[in-house]
């Protein structure tokens, strides 16, 4: 039975103009994959709304779990909560639970709860909230949809409170063999044993060292004995 689906939409120009790497994605794909969820698409977009709106759209129908990253902070290009109720079409305004979280951290911080950090309360209509043990504020959950901070200690926190609540499937098991040939010469066995185990992912990572060329092969599958045949059968044929 094939695990159940997610994708991920990254939101902030900071991404796209390479001024920040992002960091987040490596971190869902891997917590993902130890929960027997298949992350299967990646995007980033701007800090434009339409252009949130339209991805969100199409991610949430064609995946079972989405997942954002980015754009609920207290600025003026934090767009992602308007972005989001824009695509349930439901209003965004602030609500009072978000609001007490926030003014508690910043009465006990000395700080003053002013009217940027009044946007991180500001929450679409019918979403639940993500917990924040990092920074307070809070994510949220709408639909399929959980929105979550960009850094990455609190995207991270916020993963970790949102994954116990899905459901995941069978983790997946992988193997990595280091094959000294280039992938010229190693692209015939390797469809042959593609053909032979279609219930696996066989992908092929090349490299160069010393001025010779090889490649990673990664098996994976949710099966472990069926991973390890392949692996032994890659051996036997390269």
């Amino acid at each position: 039975m094939p695990n159940p689906t997610a994708a991920m939409l990254v939101i902030g120009d900071e991404i796209l103009s390479g001024r920040t790497r992002d960091a987040n994605m490596h971190h869902l794909a891997g917590q993902l994959t130890e929960a027997g969820i298949t992350l299967s698409e990646v995007r980033i977009v701007s800090d434009d709304h339409d252009a949130i709106v339209a991805a969100v759209n199409a991610l949430r129908a064609a995946w079972g779990t989405v997942f954002t990253s980015g754009g609920i902070g207290p600025t003026h290009d934090d767009i992602t909560a308007d972005a989001i109720g824009a695509a349930f079409g439901v209003g965004v305004d602030i609500r009072e639970d978000a609001r007490a979280l926030l003014a508690a951290h910043y009465a006990r911080t000395g700080s003053e709860l002013n009217a940027a950090r009044l946007r991180m309360a500001r929450i679409p209509e019918g979403a639940t909230l993500i917990d924040n043990p990092v920074s307070v504020a809070p994510g949220f959950t709408i639909g399929n949809v959980h929105v979550m901070a960009g850094v990455p200690s609190v995207f991270q926190a916020m993963v970790a409170s949102v994954l116990p609540t899905l459901t995941g499937g069978q983790p997946l098991t992988s193997t990595s063999t280091r094959i000294d040939r280039g992938e010229g010469d190693i692209a015939g066995p390797l469809g042959e044993l593609a053909e032979a185990f279609p219930d696996l992912s066989l992908g092929s990572y090349p490299f160069q060292k010393d001025g010779k060329f090889g490649a990673n092969i990664v098996i994976r599958g949710q099966d472990a004995d069926r991973v390890s045949e392949a692996t032994e059968r890659l051996q036997t044929l390269l």
